[in-house]
């Protein structure tokens, strides 16, 4: 906020038209509700409005979050995690859209398209974090080349995509069992690689951990790991990386 909107708010505090209330939360960016703190700035300081992660927090929450950053304009916002139930109470009063695969929630415009990710899925047991991942990027405004059931099990199905990864400035994989994809796919390309362990596996899994630490300790050098069934963070990371290209 520079110092003649700093001005203007003070100026509307002291006519009357702002409470003070109202001039802090302007000022400092921060709205106060009664169990959040809205952070009205992150699109000026991080690139994109702030998410609200619907999961463990109540329907009343997150109504009341999403409706006072409506009402001030901020468009292109998600619920992350939102339950089915969460979702169809948003969509009826906000309308918007919900995916009850990936529990995402978005309210408002999508912004248009001014990149583009290349998105593997491993199997479809893990397409709903990869579902996460691909509307997220659509959020951020990255078009998605998304490739589905291309895991090891069946590796000639991902090198028939080989000029594709070839062309590709940023690869998200998403992977559960033992997350091998990652270390498959960073042995063929030389763009910036993000991998998604998901909790999908049987027992020894342990809900994602094998996976996790298959890619941690992947013998690809170069790649990056967000946590388990992260497909929002994975895609918030390759925005970061197409804005640094």
């Amino acid at each position: 906020m520079n110092e003649s909107q700093v001005k203007k708010i003070i100026s509307d505090c002291l006519d009357g038209q702002l409470s003070l209330d109202e001039a802090s939360s302007q000022v400092l960016g921060v709205l106060k509700l009664g169990d959040a703190q809205v952070d009205l700035d992150r699109k000026d300081r991080c690139g994109f409005q702030e998410v609200i992660y619907g999961k463990s927090k109540t329907i009343p929450q997150v109504v009341e979050i999403l409706g006072a950053m409506a009402q001030r304009g901020l468009d292109n916002i998600l619920v992350t995690k939102a339950s089915a139930q969460m979702g169809q109470v948003l969509v009826e009063k906000f309308s918007g859209s919900y995916d009850i695969a990936s529990q995402l929630y978005h309210y408002g415009s999508y912004p248009p398209a001014v990149d583009q990710a290349t998105l593997l899925c491993a199997g479809t047991s893990d397409l709903p974090i990869a579902q996460e991942c691909f509307l997220t990027l659509k959020a951020l405004g990255i078009s998605c080349n998304f490739i589905k059931d291309v895991g090891v099990a069946g590796i000639h199905r991902l090198l028939n995509y080989q000029d594709d990864l070839a062309r590709s400035k940023v690869v998200i994989v998403i992977a559960g069992m033992e997350g091998a994809l990652l270390s498959v796919v960073g042995g063929l390309v030389k763009c910036p690689l993000i991998g998604v362990p998901t909790s999908v596996g049987y027992g020894a899994s342990f809900q994602g951990l094998a996976a996790l630490l298959s890619m941690l300790n992947s013998c690809a050098a170069g790649s990056a790991v967000v946590n388990i069934d992260n497909g929002f963070g994975a895609a918030v990371l390759a925005s970061r990386i197409l804005q640094v290209h």
